[in-house]
């Protein structure tokens, strides 16, 4: 196994292009425990967090752009952009100890195409968008649409993301994000819940968003959930309706974390609490960016 260090996208993009086993990685925070476990080995391995665009953390006024290696420490430890995605930091700070989370990334944790990724729900509902470098240049994609199924993507075998788009968050909006866990030995989500919503000047819900990580072979957005919420103020009957419909829209499997009837009973609980944190972020930031 050969490994690169390349310090351009164009490099990276060549690299890749080399070999059909070729593979980028952005902290080796699991193609490492994989090889080791045996999965083959790779030809090439090219190690993105030389490449100064992609471990980098920008405002431009309009949007934030996220370098796809950048450390999950360094939103977590942001004050400005946890304060405007506080569910959003929050899922990147859960994804493994303090030590790994200066290595890990958004990229990476999209990449593995891990069913209970805690970061992608989060993103999901902040509409984060992918940007895709690849020998012909660069596409545009939609969080929601990368991974395909456990261990699968959109991507070709060489492309791999640059970075990531995030639109300013709105006034009177907020997100949030919870997972329940089985145990603190085991950091690995039973069900993760993202919810993001909007209100209109009366208070009431304008815009509303939800995703289920751990449920089925994809995050799962659950529009029954979000047509209950808009023009509501989510009153009990309300939330009710969010726990039933997160419920219905879960696919899961049974496994040692957790039975099927458990979890789509824990994605309801889950999803009606983030959608009344949101809801309280939404209401403190009241007017303000």
């Amino acid at each position: 196994m050969k490994y690169v260090a390349p310090s351009s996208v164009e490099e990276a993009a060549s690299l890749l292009s080399s070999s059909p086993s070729a593979q980028v990685f952005a902290g080796a925070t699991d193609v490492v425990p994989q090889i080791r476990a045996g999965r083959p080995a790779p030809d090439v391995l090219v190690d993105l967090k030389k490449i100064k665009e992609l471990v980098a953390l920008n405002s431009d006024g309009d949007k934030w752009t996220v370098g796809a290696a950048t450390p999950t420490a360094y939103l977590t430890e942001d004050e400005a952009f946890s304060h405007e995605f506080p569910g959003l930091s929050e899922a990147a700070g859960l994804i493994g100890s303090d030590q790994i989370q200066n290595r890990s990334s958004l990229g990476g944790n999209l990449c593995n195409a891990s069913p209970a990724a805690d970061s992608v729900p989060a993103m999901v509902v902040n509409g984060v968008r992918a940007v895709v470098a690849g020998p012909n240049g660069t596409r545009v994609l939609d969080v929601s649409e990368v991974v395909t199924g456990p261990g699968q993507t959109a991507l070709d075998d060489d492309e791999f993301i640059v970075e990531f788009e995030i639109d300013k968050m709105p006034s009177r909006s907020g997100d949030a994000y919870l997972r329940m866990i089985p145990r603190t030995e085991m950091d690995i989500a039973v069900v993760g819940a993202g919810a993001r919503v909007t209100l209109a000047d009366d208070g009431s819900i304008e815009q509303a968003v939800l995703a289920l990580g751990a449920v089925a072979p994809t995050v799962v957005r659950i529009p029954d959930a979000e047509q209950a919420l808009v023009g509501s103020t989510a009153d009990e009957e309300t939330l009710n309706a969010v726990a039933a419909a997160a419920s219905e829209a879960c696919d899961p499997i049974d496994d040692k974390r957790g039975t099927v009837e458990y979890r789509k009973q824990v994605a309801g609980v889950l999803a009606k609490r983030a959608v009344v944190i949101a809801i309280e972020r939404a209401e403190q930031r009241n007017g303000t960016n």
